[in-house]
This record gives structure tokens, sequence and C-alpha cells, in this order.
């Protein structure tokens, strides 16, 4: 019993460091931001949130207009690529992904490490002024690493997601599940969350945002959590039959 509290108690610190919880403001507060001369405010561990992924080195050089629709990856650490190269995150992978592929979408990197699903709701108007199509919303697995009431985590992505619908952008939903020492009741409220929020908001769901990545340790940090470059792939590849549709229905909207 005390060999498996211990353990437990282990996993519980390391996840509250991995994936960011101490660079995060405590629930019903939101990071300042760093002023930067060159863009848009910046973030938790140096991430430019919203920034413009192809305008890294490596990217693509094509030249980017006004009329250029755009998707926001809106989200956490998971999102903003903690512990791995800018130009590995999924965001930057999935640019490069869509560009390959000949669709035009910029994608929009906005994620912040260590977010709760309470510091994205407060920061909804600022991904908006990105005037994004889609948003991949991947936000709530440091509500549950910090043991939040799953009604807290759940009223706010409805929030979020509300606010997104009411100017017509698409979103997709990613599902966040918990480790199983959480307790499995807590872990089935909190993995219910999602597809619940998508059937009630008719939105499109990602059931699993780590599909085929978690548990997987080559294709993740040493901390056990965080994808490594080649996990950001997979996690791309489970994204695009996803987004394609929704792309050509936009396509078709706009034609």
């Amino acid at each position: 019993m005390f060999r498996q509290a211990l353990k437990g108690l282990i996993l519980w610190t390391v996840c509250l460091g991995v994936l960011g919880c101490g660079q995060a403001s405590e629930p019903g507060s939101s990071p300042a931001p760093r002023s930067s001369a060159s863009g848009p405010p910046e973030y938790g561990l140096g991430q430019r949130q919203g920034s413009d992924v192809t305008s890294q080195p490596g990217r693509t050089s094509t030249p980017l207009g006004d009329d250029q629709p755009r998707i926001v990856a809106f989200g956490d650490s998971l999102t903003a690529g903690l512990g791995v190269s800018p130009e590995d995150s999924y965001p930057a992978e999935l640019q490069r992904r869509l560009s390959a592929a000949g669709y035009r979408y910029l994608v929009i990197n906005a994620g912040v490490s260590g977010e709760t699903t309470a510091g994205a709701a407060r920061r909804v108007e600022w991904v908006l002024k990105s005037r994004p199509s889609i948003v991949i919303l991947e936000t709530g697995g440091n509500d549950g690493l910090r043991g939040l009431d799953v009604a807290e985590t759940r009223a706010n992505l409805e929030q979020i997601i509300r606010r997104l619908q009411a100017v017509h952008v698409t979103v997709v939903l990613a599902g966040i599940k918990l480790p199983p020492n959480y307790g499995a009741d807590y872990a089935g409220r909190f993995a219910a969350l999602y597809p619940d929020l998508a059937r009630e908001h008719r939105v499109t769901l990602m059931p699993f945002f780590l599909e085929g990545v978690a548990t997987r340790p080559e294709l993740n940090q040493a901390d056990g959590i965080h994808p490594t470059a080649d996990g950001y792939r997979v996690i791309v590849d489970h994204l695009m039959p996803i987004l394609e549709p929704l792309m050509e229905k936009a396509h078709a909207r706009a034609s």
C-alpha cells in the first residue's frame, strides 16, 4: 500500500513539473505576457503565442496573404511543443503537411505551457484576432493533473466553444485522458467531458489527442508525457483525416 501511494505521489510530482503547471498562474488567473517588439505577446516558456509557424527557419517560404485561411492550434504545452524545437511541434508539422498537400492554410501556434482551461477561456478574444477559420482546441490536461472540479473544466471548455462558434469558427475538440492513478471515477468523468461536449455542441472530435503516442517510450520524451518529434508526427497523422473534410467543406462554401 505504501509503495503504491509513493508511486502515485512521484507521478503526480513529475506531471506537475513536466506539464508546466508551475509555469502558469493559479486557476482564475492568466499568465502575464512579455512584450515583443517584433511580434505578438510571448507567454509560458518563451513560446510565442499565435506566432506564424511558417516564419521560422526551415519552414515554407510561400508568400502569405491576408486572405489566406488560418488554423489556430489552441492549447497547452502539448500544443506549444514543450521540450522539442519549434519546428518539431505539431503545429509546425501540420503546416508542412498541409503545404505539401497543396492546402493554402496558415497554421498558427497558440500553445501556452502550463495553461488550464480557465486561462484558455480568457485567451479566446486574443486568439480570434488571428481570424481563424478552424481552431484545434487541445486543453484540459493541467486541470486534470491539478484535480480541478470536472464541472469547472466543462464550463470553461463550453465557454470557449460557444465563443468560437458565435463567430462561425469551426472547432476541432481534442480529447484528453488522465493516467489511471487519478482514480477510475475521476479519470472516467474527465475523459467523458470531450465526447459529451462534442455531441452537445456539434463540434468535430479528435477522441484522444495522444492516440498511438501515449505510453510508447519511443514516441515520448523522458517525462513520459510530452511527445518527441516522432510522436508529434504520429499526432498529425491522426489529425489530417479529421481536418481534410473540414477544409474541403470550407473551400466549397467560399466557392
